[in-house]
């Protein structure tokens, strides 16, 4: 009995240390950052010497009672709400089209993660070329075919600039939102798709009755990866407009940044990211408990 417990621990033990290492770097990059943040978001730290002192929820009053933060954060809701509808409105149709059987098919299917596979930074230094007011290829279209009589300045007017980076975002992520909804479409049964024609069902009460509940729990997935994505995204507004024209596209992120790195106001801005991280959450709960199934 004894040899056995003694064996049992000795397994527990290596065991523990053949996993100890990866828990440490799940620690260290994951967990310690986090847990950093949370600290200094009720702290006030100083810019030269680092020194902290504790001020409790003063950093958080400070944002909520300031018009910039509310500012972004409406910017961050209105980048976030318009892209993923887009994404998915656009995402489930060209889904559906890609369903079908057409030749070429695969070598479509191929080309469409394209897009995707470009990195951020990339994706934003492209657009950023193709939206230039002077020499972007944008520009050069509309004035060929006649649809603008002068050069647009997309990404210096603040009613265009927000809209454009979504334009950018979703060329970039709609071809993951494609491949997911797709990957749904093929859990269809295909007998269940004759009864529903032989019962003399329509296109539209197809996609209502067979195509719509098989897509709801990837939906589900895709608005809580995009949600969390679009409410943290930074990168591509970093390389587009950096916050400008006059703060126009200064979202959350971008915010919680210049407090943080510009201002110094590190206590500040590591608040603002919680309350990021917050929001991220409490609508991933939302998404779960409005489409939750029985799956």
């Amino acid at each position: 009995m004894g040899r056995k417990r003694h064996k049992k621990n000795l397994q527990a033990k290596t065991a523990y240390a053949m996993i100890a290492p990866a828990v440490l770097i799940i620690f260290g990059l994951g967990l310690f950052p986090v847990i950093y943040s949370i600290w200094l978001s009720f702290n006030k730290v100083h810019p030269m010497t680092f020194d902290t002192a504790f001020v409790g929820m003063a950093n958080y009053v400070e944002i909520f009672t300031n018009r910039d933060f509310w500012y972004s954060l409406g910017l961050t809701l209105y980048f976030t709400i318009v892209s993923i509808t887009i994404q998915l409105v656009l995402g489930t149709l060209v889904a559906m089209l890609l369903n079908q059987r057409f030749v070429g098919r695969g070598f479509v299917r191929a080309i469409l993660l394209l897009p995707w596979a470009v990195p951020t930074i990339v994706n934003a230094n492209l657009w950023n070329w193709i939206l230039n007011a002077n020499y972007g290829i944008l520009n050069r279209l509309l004035l060929k075919f006649g649809l603008i009589s002068d050069n647009i300045a997309w990404l210096s007017d603040g009613k265009l600039a927000m809209n454009m980076i979504i334009l950018a975002d979703t060329w970039r992520m709609l071809p993951l939102v494609v491949i997911m909804l797709l990957a749904a479409l093929q859990t269809v049964s295909k007998s269940v798709l004759e009864a529903a024609v032989v019962d003399g069902a329509g296109a539209l009460r197809r996609f209502r009755a067979v195509y719509i509940p098989a897509l709801k729990p990837m939906v589900l997935v895709i608005l809580v990866l995009r949600t969390i994505q679009a409410i943290r995204v930074f990168d591509i507004i970093y390389v587009l407009t950096k916050g400008g024209p006059a703060n126009k596209t200064m979202v959350i992120s971008f915010y919680s940044y210049y407090e943080t790195f510009n201002y110094l106001n590190y206590g500040k801005g590591s608040a603002i990211a919680m309350v990021v991280a917050l929001l991220a959450l409490v609508l991933a709960v939302i998404y779960m408990r409005v489409l939750k199934t029985d799956d």
